[in-house]
């Protein structure tokens, strides 16, 4: 018999609606004994069923629920098929040759990242629940899924929170880390070992194809560029030069690379700059481009630091659109959870007005669709695009 978990009166309100995490001021009491990392039954205040998850009290996040079954086991069936989910729809609506596998509490698997690079995996197992499950997870991946390789990439600080040690490393015999995929028609070498993440940014997958129309025999500009991925997309599309900055001088290397994979060195250029820095002297000394790129990090993961955020993102998009040509194209992001629509949209309409441009949205864009977003867990939405022209 499983431990049987109790909330409080009024709580859990949003538990029952589908969301998937119970936090510990939500919980009244308990029945029976228990571990962390073990799979316990939730309970409202009345005694009617929620589901069934991983306890961990040493997290604020104390229950991640995984079925509203009440019949339903968690083990080796369970994740058999919703691994078998998964993969279903992502068959059905997206190039499934390099893709996010299994994206979290979106797939009903809280605490599991997997990502597909042609026939080899990486894993992330960010909470203690879910770690308990690694032997199932890669089992799975070899035998069901036919990985030629699985490497981790638990090397994310969220698992200290967990009483977890950061990981990484081989979870089959070793392989070389370095992977040659393709995407969109563009190649990229993605490096699973050191790669930022679990080694590319898939979300922005389709994102990056969008950009193909408005490229085609223009001078653009893609502002953080890491390893190159939309300035190498701009140039698949026939730009007629493209330049990437990033201030990393390892990305920079890393994407001229790729542009030599793809035979786009004379084309497609890169050059180590602070985005910031560079855009201010370039816009002061009126230079500009027919696009102009912004794909920063996250200026902020928490709550606590949006206000600061707000002047990142405002600075920067003033700074970028002053850079386009009148009649030229702005496309901006972020893939900030906590930096909402709303207000990213508002930060952008105060940029444009102070810079005196006026825009015309083209399209406002996602995730990828193998990175769904559950509308019960408003964690998984997290990344906002726009495309832009600017008059």
């Amino acid at each position: 018999m499983s431990c049987k978990f109790y909330l409080n009166t009024g709580k859990g309100k949003k538990a029952q609606q589908g969301h998937p995490w119970i936090y510990t001021d939500e919980i009244d009491g308990y029945d029976g004994d228990y571990e962390n990392g073990d799979i316990v039954d939730v309970y409202s205040s009345k005694e009617q069923f929620i589901g069934k998850g991983y306890i961990n009290d040493a997290s604020k996040i104390a229950i991640r629920i995984l079925t509203r079954d009440i019949n339903e086991d968690i083990d080796y069936e369970y994740f058999k098929k919703s691994f078998k989910h998964a993969w279903n729809y992502r068959k059905d609506v997206i190039d499934t040759s390099s893709c996010r596998f299994i994206f979290g509490e979106a797939d009903f698997l809280p605490g599991l990242t997997i990502d597909k690079y042609e026939d080899y995996y990486v894993v992330q197992f960010s909470t203690l629940g879910m770690d308990k499950f690694r032997d199932v997870v890669v089992k799975l991946l070899v035998e069901e899924y036919g990985a030629k390789g699985i490497y981790e990439r638990s090397d994310i600080s969220t698992r200290e929170l967990e009483g977890l040690e950061q990981k990484k490393g081989f979870l089959t015999e070793p392989f070389d880390t370095m992977i040659q995929i393709v995407e969109n028609g563009v190649k990229y070498n993605v490096d699973l070992e050191n790669g930022q993440k679990t080694g590319f940014f898939l979300d922005q997958k389709e994102n990056r194809k969008a950009i193909h129309r408005i490229c085609k025999d223009k001078e653009v500009l893609d502002c953080f560029t890491h390893t190159g991925s939309f300035a190498l997309n701009a140039g698949i599309a026939g730009a007629k030069s493209v330049l990437g900055i990033d201030v990393s001088q390892h990305a920079v290397d890393f994407a001229r690379k790729n542009a030599e994979l793809n035979n786009l060195s004379e084309i497609v250029k890169f050059q180590c700059d602070n985005a910031f820095d560079i855009l201010s002297e370039w816009s002061r000394a009126g230079k500009q481009f027919d696009v102009v790129i912004l794909d920063p990090p996250a200026f902020t993961k928490s709550r606590d630091t949006v206000l600061g955020a707000k002047r990142g993102y405002k600075e920067i998009n003033l700074r970028g659109l002053k850079m386009v040509r009148p009649g030229g194209y702005f496309v901006t992001c972020s893939c900030s959870h906590y930096m909402k629509e709303e207000l990213l949209s508002s930060i952008i309409a105060d940029a444009a007005k102070d810079a005196k441009r006026q825009l015309r949205q083209i399209e406002f864009r996602t995730q990828s669709a193998d990175h769904p977003i559950l509308w019960n867990s408003d964690e998984s939405y997290y990344l906002k695009f726009y495309v832009f022209q600017v008059i």
